[in-house]
């Protein structure tokens, strides 16, 4: 995200002497995206920030998958992943299960109550939407607070921890991508900045505000990254100090949140294509926000989307609010996924069509991923997996 912010104290000049108070140094770090020719940041340490004093392999959780063969729609439940007060022992980070996921983007669901360990993800950006609960995202940046409706975009081995807060569980939607998460690339100008036809602008994006420093030696971090053969693996660091050290930074690259109600929808006479709800993006796939708002306004139009195959890509939507009218007799609801597979024409249940004529405003609440190679289902995914939406639109199924 090419939008200067600095944070605490730093040095008028990069790369030159940054002294403490007693006259020692603060030790810089650059952390810089695609070999030192994208954005980065300047962080200055109170210690050396590579130091490490073990480092021992981290078992993941299960990340398999299985392809979604024979090809069909799908419907996930998610809410039923964590039931009871399961979610009172899980976390964000070490109980996040796999929903669905490919070489570029894995799409994983949790429902916590307890404070994460320190993890960094050095595989991707991941992009995580709060579904309800409120948590602090402690970060070797500083600390952003995440609410119901925010989306916290945390970059490519970003060391940071989710700490709960409140009675209520922390429902989060993890995209993690295998590559970096940005705006889409026609909101910006050359330089990076958000143009004035695009649906949110700077203003709406909400990084940390002061350094986050904390204490402590043999202080362990997690850490998801390549291993062999386009592998993920985890291990394990215990760092001599805490690596919320950083007294502070400045540059274009850090953690932010945005919130979902300040995106500001894309409407016309006629039903708009899903382009025009387009959020971020990554490499091959993009992240969209449906958000309640005024629906077409020809004489004749129809509201509801028109059925469509669309060739290139796999279509999933988490359904995280309102009511939402095309899927209206499927069984869909809060908490749920619909999987709308590329090789697969979909649209409105049956009666939505008919229904929609004449009405004025929708009220629906939904976070979609379009991705351009086809989604296997990870054993989130086949667990939540409710063995009837594929037959939604005949009345009919197997025998």
């Amino acid at each position: 995200m090419a939008y200067y912010r600095c944070v605490g104290d730093v040095p008028p000049k990069r790369h030159t002497q940054h002294r403490t108070p007693d006259g020692g140094l603060y030790f810089e770090e650059l952390m810089g995206e695609e070999g030192f020719s994208a954005d980065s940041s300047l962080l200055y340490h109170r210690a050396i920030p590579s130091a490490i004093a073990d480092a021992t392999e981290w078992e993941l959780p299960d990340l398999s998958t299985r392809p979604n063969h024979p090809l069909k729609p799908r419907h996930l439940k998610l809410h039923e992943l964590f039931p009871g007060e399961s979610w009172k022992a899980a976390d964000v980070v070490t109980g996040r299960r796999l929903v669905l996921g490919n070489a570029d983007v894995r799409i994983s669901y949790a429902a916590a109550g307890e404070a994460s360990p320190l993890y960094r993800n050095a595989v991707g950006d991941e992009c995580v939407y709060v579904e309800s609960g409120e948590a602090v995202v402690e970060t070797v940046f500083g600390a952003l607070t995440a609410k119901q409706g925010d989306y916290v975009l945390l970059p490519r081995a970003t060391t940071h921890r989710w700490v709960p807060q409140g009675g209520e569980p922390l429902r989060t939607y993890c995209i993690e991508a295998n590559s970096h998460i940005t705006p889409a690339r026609r909101y910006l100008s050359k330089f990076g900045q958000l143009l004035e036809h695009a649906p949110y602008c700077e203003r709406d994006l909400h990084g940390p505000a002061e350094p986050l420093l904390a204490e402590g030696t043999d202080v362990e971090v997690l850490v998801k990254h390549r291993g062999g053969g386009g592998s993920v693996v985890g291990t394990r660091y215990v760092y001599p100090e805490h690596p919320f050290d950083v007294v502070g930074w400045d540059g274009c690259l850090y953690p932010y949140t945005f919130n979902i109600s300040d995106f500001e929808p894309i409407t016309g006479r006629v039903h708009q294509p899903p382009p025009v709800h387009q959020v971020f993006e990554g490499n091959n796939f993009v992240v969209c926000n449906f958000v309640p708002r005024k629906v077409d306004y020809h004489p004749l139009s129809i509201p509801v989307p028109y059925y469509h195959s669309n060739v290139d890509s796999d279509e999933i939507m988490f359904y995280c609010g309102g009511d939402y009218e095309a899927r209206k007799g499927s069984g869909i609801g809060q908490g749920s996924v619909s999987v709308h597979p590329g090789g697969h024409s979909h649209g409105p249940q049956p009666g939505a069509y008919e229904r929609s004529i004449g009405v004025e405003f929708f009220d629906e609440l939904a976070v979609m991923v379009d991705t351009f190679r086809p989604l296997e289902l990870g054993e989130g995914g086949l667990a939540a997996d409710d063995q009837r939406y594929a037959w939604t639109w005949s009345g009919r199924g197997p025998a």
